[in-house]
């Protein structure tokens, strides 16, 4: 009987260690998915956080734009807590074998390291038989950050080409944030396993949004067209809030398109397009440090290759690029930080092109005309003052200004139908055209901005915060 007793009592201790564990492992389970729930609420207070210091804009699109797949290009983005944790802040590309790559850059004096690079790498031949990768962080600008800033972006394009299989330098990197912070390039090369698993051709929107700063939405844009043989798809993603003023880039954009089109070609159709796009926009005359824009044409599209740039299938090309560009370049200014009005500045009788374009940046980027626009007064005296500091020559007595269709000031002094209620009343619109005649020759240019508002204070006075 005692061993009968003894064999139960062994029994017993053996149920209640195997109940222990069970009960261990519940408890394991319960503090992981706590946890999991603390990190999830964590990230949603964050990003909740940002949304309420900067709500989307009122000039924002309704919504993302439904972009058509760019065959040879896929897409992915993921969290790697460069500077915030809980939000997505790098994004990454694979292109395939036979892309061709163009770019445009800031002409910054304190360029960052990631320009720097890229730019080296443009400047050789390209093997378009192998790959690509582009790979993009948000949070840390890796702008002024010395040697560390090389070796931050070897760092990662090493990682990019190791994990895809393309040569170095045929990996382009950017990155935007703050100024002068040492990049954490470990956590983004952490990261860049799981992003090349999630690599997908839909993936472009979260991409958008993952290259985000004080942006307050996702910009997208595309365009299509037949070639000779097939359709060409053009799709493009950009950032830009603040730090907005034409050297061009003056943001960061990526552009992909299916096209087959060589990359000489190809940066000639890119450049010819800068001046009366990217570099027609201002938000508030700053040139930031990382401007960078990347054209990507992957070859996979059935259309004839472009060969020629007078050819229909080039101009057509060309057009389609225009519209992607200009659409990108808008969507920015309608973002910028603290942004309630799109202005569009139109400089027409000038001497030159270039006076006309002195002439509407010095009206685009006059705090006192952007002011007088954020109070949505109808003030065309400081449009008088902007034209004069202009440096472009100007007669008072040629000199036409209008708000719309409403002229305000004509031959020297206040237009005779002058009327200050329909003025004041213009200046209530989100989209408003400022126009200037200057009467001396057919130079025109046209720029876009907003208005500037007490908002952008707030937004870059806690910047770094």
């Amino acid at each position: 009987m005692a061993k009968t007793g003894e064999k139960r009592s062994r029994l017993s201790d053996a149920e209640k260690l195997k109940s222990l564990k069970k009960k261990l492992k519940k408890l394991k389970t319960a503090v992981k998915e706590t946890v999991n729930g603390i990190e999830s609420r964590a990230g949603a207070v964050v990003e909740a956080a940002v949304k309420s210091k900067n709500p989307v804009s009122p000039l924002a699109p309704a919504h993302f734009p439904d972009l058509p797949v760019i065959e040879g290009a896929e897409f992915a983005s993921g969290a790697a807590g460069v500077k915030y944790q809980g939000r997505t802040d790098v994004m990454l590309v694979r292109l395939a074998p036979g892309t061709a790559i163009a770019g445009a850059f800031t002409k910054s004096s304190t360029r960052a390291a990631s320009v720097l690079d890229c730019q080296a790498k443009l400047a050789l031949k390209q093997d378009v038989g192998e790959g690509a990768a582009i790979i993009v962080n948000s949070g840390n600008a890796n702008a002024f950050t010395g040697k560390n800033g090389q070796e931050a972006v070897d760092a990662v394009t090493g990682g990019v080409a190791k994990a895809l299989g393309v040569p170095r330098e045929r990996v382009f990197s950017s990155s935007t944030g703050v100024i002068g912070e040492p990049l954490p390039a470990d956590r983004i090369t952490t990261v860049i396993g799981d992003l090349a698993a999630n690599l997908d051709v839909g993936g472009v929107a979260g991409a958008a949004q993952a290259i985000m700063t004080t942006d307050t939405f996702p910009k997208g844009a595309a365009a299509s067209f037949e070639g000779e043989g097939g359709t060409i798809n053009i799709v493009g993603i950009a950032k830009g809030s603040g730090m907005i003023a034409p050297d061009m880039a003056t943001m960061l954009v990526y552009i992909f398109t299916d096209a087959r089109i060589e990359p000489k070609l190809l940066q000639k159709m890119l450049s010819a397009r800068l001046d009366q796009t990217f570099n027609a926009i201002t938000v508030d005359s700053d040139t930031s440090t990382s401007d960078a824009l990347i054209l990507a044409a992957t070859g996979k599209s059935q259309a004839a290759p472009i060969t020629d740039l007078r050819s229909s299938p080039a101009r057509a090309f060309g057009k389609a690029l225009g519209q992607v560009m200009l659409d990108l370049a808008q969507q920015v200014v309608k973002d910028g930080e603290g942004a309630t009005k799109f202005v569009e500045v139109q400089v027409t009788g000038a001497a030159s092109d270039a006076d006309a374009h002195r002439v509407a940046m010095a009206i685009a980027n006059s705090p006192l005309v952007k002011t007088a626009i954020a109070g949505e007064d109808a003030n065309w005296g400081r449009v008088v003052m902007a034209v004069g500091k202009s440096g472009a020559e100007a007669d008072r007595d040629r000199l036409t200004i209008r708000f719309g269709d409403m002229v305000l000031a004509e031959k020297g002094w206040r237009a005779p139908g002058y009327d200050e209620a329909a003025a004041s009343a213009y200046m209530k619109r989100d989209h408003l055209v400022i126009g200037v005649d200057l009467g001396l020759g057919k130079g025109g240019r046209t720029v876009w901005t907003c208005d500037l508002t007490h908002r952008y204070i707030d937004i870059n006075a806690d910047y770094r915060s």
